[in-house]
């Protein structure tokens, strides 16, 4: 935006009224991002925001677009983001456990008019997967979360690989739906209910423990028994009560953690198992992270242990596994695979995209700038051959075809065209063209227009050989 060659820009007035509400509300409370956002604060920050886009939202409905354009400076359009990106970055910050990795979902609660409140769900690998591509870490800080990752319950040492969330050992039915008996004696509603024996809203069992009304599925069930008891006997009694015994329901059930079948079931992606495709995702950030390391000069230490991580997750994938470890097929994609048992639910899962991403980005295959660069920081020695072979693939005209590999080379097609990597004394590179033509570069980096050529499939080249240093 800030290499955008325009100073301002047109855009409706409704927009512009909204955009400076969200700006006015991230202005008016940015010094809360040098220190904690309290409760109070952050109820302030949501209605402002909250405010700006109802009112944008029911002006729209109600009356449409004026068509009338208004002007928003680069100037101001810029302030904002960077202003937005700093709440964020204070969020990834204000997120961070002690442990070093991250909370990867909060729960809300509205406590009172004034106040909103935040507590946070149980440690989850999707989070960390956000936290290392967001881009935000620092290498070090990247390293400090993989370290932090591989010593924590995501772990799962028989696959050598990462689960979803924890294992955890769900309450048995006759834990759930208890009364503590202390919070019974603050209640005066609920004492009168026992004395009268109405069972409405509470029942004493033989054992003298306490229980919510079978019945009951939510809070609204209780809300509404609440509403039914007769009010000339109990009506002062509910009124008094209502709203503590709403937050002693939820205290019970704790309903609002609830995430569904990923913390009651031990099967289909739940408790215990591992999701191959987030297993995938993090692979693929942790390759970012390696790279960006590698691009900023980090230390050796930091690099190569941040590159220990990337190789023992990509081991830990299927593909690289025994079938009896992996309990299928290695080289088909699979869903999940659940404690005690083999890989699960056969398909071309998310998983496959992640894959070929990350083995791009081994053999350090790049395009910047419209340029096709090779940089193959992260490919391992040993994956070269220890003696010649072939490789085998379809040109353009769908027909099959065959290339030599030497010794101490490897192969793969790019946009239908075969490179050819070779370990040699010094780098360069060569585009075999089809009339037996030669380009030569000094540096692993295509110039625009073939790397054009590459991208648009013309046909022109037979094949690209990129010379590596050993």
């Amino acid at each position: 935006l800030s290499k955008a060659d325009f100073t301002t820009a047109g855009v409706s007035e409704e927009m512009v009224t909204f955009f400076k509400g969200l700006k006015a509300t991230i202005e008016q409370y940015s010094y809360t991002l040098k220190g904690e956002i309290s409760d109070t604060e952050r109820k302030l920050i949501l209605d402002g925001l909250g405010q700006a886009g109802s009112d944008y939202r029911t002006n729209i409905y109600s009356k449409g677009f004026s068509g009338i354009k208004k002007d928003i400076t680069k100037t101001d359009l810029l302030n904002f983001v960077e202003l937005a990106l700093g709440y964020l970055d204070h969020s990834i910050d204000a997120n961070k456990r002690s442990d070093n990795i991250y909370h990867s979902y909060n729960l809300m609660s509205v406590e009172n008019e004034n106040e909103i409140s935040i507590s946070h769900l149980s440690e989850m690998l999707e989070g960390q997967v956000a936290v290392l591509s967001s881009g935000y870490l620092s290498s070090e800080s990247c390293l400090a979360v993989l370290d932090g990752l591989k010593a924590s319950s995501l772990f799962r040492e028989d696959q050598y690989s990462y689960i979803l969330y924890p294992n955890k050992e769900l309450p048995r039915f006759v834990d759930k739906n208890n009364i503590p008996s202390e919070k019974v004696e603050q209640s005066v509603l609920l004492k009168q209910l026992l004395k009268d024996r109405n069972k409405q809203i509470i029942e004493k069992d033989v054992a003298g423990n306490y229980h919510f009304n079978g019945s009951f599925n939510n809070a609204n069930s209780l809300n509404n028994a609440l509403s039914i008891l007769p009010k000339e006997q109990y009506g002062k009694l509910v009124d008094l009560d209502r709203e503590y015994l709403l937050s002693v329901f939820e205290e019970v059930y704790d309903h609002k953690s609830f995430t569904g079948r990923s913390g009651t079931f031990f099967g289909y992606e739940c408790l215990g198992s591992i999701n191959w495709h987030m297993v995938s995702k993090i692979l693929l950030a942790v390759q970012e992270c390696c790279l960006k390391a590698i691009e900023n000069n980090e230390n050796d230490e930091i690099v190569g242990r941040l590159l220990d991580h990337y190789y023992e997750i990509n081991e830990g994938i299927g593909v690289h596994k025994s079938p009896e470890l992996y309990g299928a097929f290695p080289t088909d994609p699979y869903s999940h695979t659940p404690a005690g048992k083999g890989a699960q639910q056969p398909g071309m899962t998310g998983q496959v995209k992640e894959d070929i991403l990350s083995r791009i980005g081994e053999l350090g295959v790049i395009v910047d700038n419209g340029k096709l660069q090779f940089k193959p920081d992260l490919l391992r020695k040993e994956e070269f051959l220890q003696k010649g072979g072939s490789l085998i693939y379809t040109d353009l005209n769908k027909q099959q075809k065959e290339v030599n590999l030497e010794e101490n080379s490897l192969g793969f097609t790019y946009c239908q065209i075969p490179v050819i990597y070779k370990l040699s004394e010094k780098e360069n590179l060569k585009v075999v063209l089809n009339d037996d033509s030669i380009l030569e570069y000094d540096e692993l980096l295509l110039d625009e227009a073939t790397s054009k050529k590459v991208f648009e499939r013309t046909g022109e080249i037979n094949q690209i050989i990129v010379s590596i240093k050993k």
